[in-house]
């Protein structure tokens, strides 16, 4: 029964869920919301304990315990047109090919009601998209995080969006992307597989889960490698070209964490490493460059696919943004491997 369906839910505890957290116990029930969001409806005095409002996402549930949540029905989004500046790469009647800038969300969500490129195409296309893909999302066929730049199309028309969604299905839409990380495979090229779904510990992070979540599989191959005069065996940093073959949430993101080089930048799935001492100053900007990098280094540069009117194959290439260029010319000081 989806939640739309009743706005109550009854979960009785077990004797396996003894001593749990109240929220715990809710997320592990109900994993369509977050945990933020039931600690906010718990506040809000929407969840009994056995009959009693409890108001205290930390209370302990006991074995018999029965324990209702009430979830207000949803409220749909309608995004408004606003003005929002776009970089389009292409354009006709059924579609649009625009190049993301970091920073700008796809479609609104919780946390981000406004100022999304949904908002800026339903400015930009009129009523052409009106409706296209559902209210909250109109046109929208895949999404890059809001972090991420580079190349993204959107569908004016169902017969365009129906196309571009099987495309999409079927993996037959190419889809080239550029990372920095940290350190460097050790192997050239290779692929990384592993079932993508959400962290069982943390509902806003994904995870490489084993038997759960979605099969994914990302190929990369090493373009540059950059290390300090004594740290080129292991690498400094790493340019890859990562190519999707399945298209999860987070999916480049996460692979590349699994196999121990994160994104540079990322701050949810890698962290800063601690560089060797700077021996000379071209070292120093590529270290520090390293560090001060504010988002993930991630730019989508290639988007390919059939174009469902024109009976053609189109392919596009996004040049790097100017804070990946400075990136990586600053790591271009070190020594390449």
């Amino acid at each position: 029964m989806s939640l739309t369906e009743s706005a109550v839910r009854e979960f009785r505890a077990g004797d396996s869920h003894r001593g749990w957290r109240l929220d715990h116990f809710l997320a592990a029930n109900l994993p369509q919301l977050s945990r933020s969001r039931l600690q906010a409806l718990i506040a809000e005095g929407r969840v009994t304990l056995t009959g009693e409002t409890i108001g205290d996402p930390n209370k302990r549930v006991k074995p018999g315990d029965l324990i209702a949540i009430t979830i207000p029905p949803p409220t749909p989004a309608t995004p408004q047109p606003q003005h929002i500046p776009l970089t389009i790469v292409y354009e006709d009647t059924d579609l649009i090919v625009i190049e993301k800038p970091a920073g700008l969300v796809v479609h609104p969500a919780a946390g981000n009601l406004d100022g999304t490129l949904v908002n800026a195409l339903l400015a930009h296309c009129g009523d052409t998209l009106s409706g296209i893909g559902g209210v909250a999302r109109p046109g929208i066929v895949h999404r890059l995080d809001k972090d991420t730049s580079g190349l993204l199309v959107a569908a004016k028309n169902d017969r365009t969006m129906r196309s571009l969604a099987k495309q999409f299905a079927a993996h037959a839409v190419e889809r080239i992307y550029h990372a920095v990380v940290w350190g460097s495979p050790r192997m050239g090229d290779g692929v990384v597989e592993g079932n993508v779904g959400r962290n069982p510990f943390d509902r806003k992070r994904m995870a490489v889960l084993r038997g759960q979540g979605k099969p994914a599989r990302t190929h990369y191959r090493v373009l540059e490698k950059w290390g300090g005069e004594e740290e080129l065996a292991r690498a400094f940093a790493a340019l890859l070209n990562c190519r999707l073959e399945t298209g999860r949430t987070h999916q480049i993101r996460v692979h590349l964490a699994h196999i121990g080089h994160p994104l540079i930048g990322d701050s949810v799935y890698g962290r800063s490493r601690r560089p060797p001492r700077a021996k000379n100053a071209a070292e120093q900007r590529a270290y520090q460059a390293a560090a001060d990098f504010p988002r993930q280094a991630l730019h989508a540069g290639v988007l390919g696919f059939f174009h469902p009117a024109k009976q053609i194959k189109m392919r596009f290439e996004s040049p790097w943004p100017e804070d990946f260029v400075g990136l990586v010319n600053a790591l271009r000081g070190l020594k390449r491997g």
